[in-house]
């Protein structure tokens, strides 16, 4: 997994690239966690590039999200398809998660 990080104004746009499984999760939590010591709390995550998510990844997102909310931050989730929205509709996090087909309207969303 690569994680490539892009900025939007105040918010940051990670593309991750690969498979979000129990041995890497950690990596997207330690990201955030660096967010957040650098005082940006609004995140895009694209999962265009992401073939396949684990529990751990889900676990990852979920906690991100959490830890950004404390701080009246937010997690938003792009370009999810295939196996990876499968994931997301079985598990019923499309509605806990914000996700949206493009960029343009997550960024909107944090207007």
């Amino acid at each position: 997994m690569e994680i490539t990080r892009r900025e939007s104004g105040n918010i940051v746009i990670l593309d991750i690239n690969g498979e979000i499984d129990l041995y890497n999760a950690p990596e997207i939590k330690d990201v955030i966690a660096k967010l957040i010591e650098e005082q940006k709390y609004y995140t895009i995550i694209n999962l265009e590039k992401v073939s396949y998510i684990d529990s751990s990844g889900i676990g990852a997102l979920i906690s991100s999200l959490s830890n950004l909310k404390k701080y009246q931050g937010g997690l938003k989730i792009i370009n999810v398809a295939g196996s990876v929205r499968k994931v997301f509709e079985l598990t019923k996090l499309t509605s806990f998660f914000e996700i949206f087909d493009n960029e343009a309207d997550a960024v909107s969303a944090f207007k």
